[in-house]
């Protein structure tokens, strides 16, 4: 993948060192320790079933449906869904985890029903974009799962655009229950991880908590006003 250019970095770098009264430095640089890390204590020392048990409370509180499985269940709970979200089509993400847990063949079945499937596929470029706006339900992976504010943590790819969870008018979120940390902090520090394995982080992060939510000045909630108006949360205990 080509990079960027950026213009003027070193002029840049070092007027913001003039401008602090010190030499720049270009080596030898360490993050600082802080004598206070409030973050860390959050939800510290909770198993995974309760952190399970906080998202659920949370959930109920941004108008998220969940639904908690075992994983021999998924096929029929993840049918149940969609038909309850009124069918009609999907757009779903490239991502291996579909065939891992047994949805690509749930996703046939939907097809051969009737169902327009569709799968984000980075060679057909701005036809992934058409298809996820017309598309009634978009249904992606997570990759890590905030208990504290029952938020998926989306890593896109070029198989795993973000218009699948963004323009459809429902979406469906699969959330192995081995992603769950306890909030943003974890999620920061997992994204850390990637960019020192891969040399890079993923192209764009999203942070989904629900449907959209928007209020005007009177306080008046509506749902649905720039994303989509209904979420699932479909949980698996893959542990």
């Amino acid at each position: 993948m080509a990079r960027g250019t950026i213009q003027n970095k070193e002029t840049f770098l070092t007027n913001i060192a003039d401008q602090l009264g010190r030499k720049r430095k270009t080596e030898g640089v360490e993050r600082p320790q802080w004598s206070k890390s409030p973050q860390h204590d959050v939800f510290a020392g909770m198993s995974q079933d309760e952190m399970l048990d906080r998202f659920v409370l949370q959930c109920d509180k941004i108008h998220t449906n969940v639904v908690v499985i075992p994983q021999k269940d998924l096929a029929s709970s993840f049918e149940r869904v969609v038909s309850d979200m009124g069918s009609g089509s999907i757009v779903h993400w490239n991502d291996p985890r579909f065939e891992t847990y047994g949805l690509k063949e749930t996703l046939k079945k939907q097809e051969d029903a009737g169902v327009d499937v569709f799968e984000w596929n980075p060679d057909l470029g701005h036809k992934n974009i058409e298809k996820a706006e017309q598309a009634n339900i978009g249904v992606t992976f997570s990759d890590t799962t905030l208990a504290e504010s029952g938020t998926v943590v989306l890593h896109s790819n070029a198989g795993k655009g973000r218009s699948v969870s963004l323009l459809p008018q429902r979406y469906i979120a699969i959330i192995p229950k081995s992603t769950l940390v306890p909030r943003m902090t974890q999620a920061a520090e997992k994204l850390h991880e990637l960019a020192d394995e891969n040399g890079r982080t993923p192209s764009c992060v999203n942070f989904i908590s629900g449907p959209s939510n928007s209020a005007d000045i009177e306080l008046r909630l509506v749902v649905g006003v720039h994303g989509p108006v209904q979420a699932t949360y479909i949980v698996i205990d893959d542990q």
